[in-house]
């Protein structure tokens, strides 16, 4: 089995990606792997965020590990909240507040077209390895939904009626961005450690 830590707090996110992988890897939480810190993400690209959380948790563990940077961006307002999703309204990372932020935004906006964008950076000997996943949708007007986190209540993927906090998480899996991008670090996972 391969273990590879996750270089996340955020235990949504881990269940998310413990549902697409099978027995053969064994993904470990920072909690769960004894790292009791807040990696900062301080770049302007998810792509550098991922990466550096990566390599945060290689040089304190030695251990493979992947780390991703997820955000949502919205084409009426130039890419926002992007890579500042989680701190949208603040550095309390509060959802409701992003969510209330966001749609005070969208106010008396018709274009409400976005997309969510997943980043994961796979840290295996030293290499760094980037998978990407993104998913279309629309932002309404009113929260819906009691599932998922984040900006899920507001967000309806293209080709659904409901949004991803309406869902189940084998039916967010069907559209989701972080399921694409997992799925790529899976793919290279099977044929180059598993193989």
């Amino acid at each position: 089995m391969t273990t590879l830590i996750f270089a996340t707090n955020n235990s949504n996110k881990v269940i998310e990606v413990r549902s697409l992988l099978n027995d053969n890897f064994k993904i470990l939480s920072l909690t769960e792997a004894g790292i009791e810190i807040d990696i900062p993400e301080p770049f302007n690209t998810l792509e550098e965020n991922a990466i550096e959380k990566a390599d945060v948790i290689y040089k304190l563990k030695g251990i493979n590990c992947f780390a991703e940077d997820t955000g949502l961006e919205v084409n009426a307002l130039n890419g926002e909240p992007g890579v500042k999703s989680a701190r949208y309204a603040g550095n309390e990372r509060s959802f409701e507040n992003n969510i209330d932020k966001l749609l005070y935004n969208l106010n008396d906006v018709t274009d409400r077209s976005a997309r969510f964008r997943t980043v994961i950076c796979l840290l295996v000997n030293g290499k760094h390895n980037i998978f990407e996943g993104e998913c279309t949708g629309t932002i309404i007007s009113e929260k819906r939904g009691v599932n998922g986190f984040g900006y899920d209540p507001v967000f309806v993927p293209d080709g659904a009626t409901k949004t991803f906090a309406e869902m189940s998480l084998p039916e967010k899996n069907i559209y989701s961005h972080r399921k694409k991008a997992t799925e790529k670090l899976i793919s290279w996972l099977r044929g180059t450690i598993i193989a």
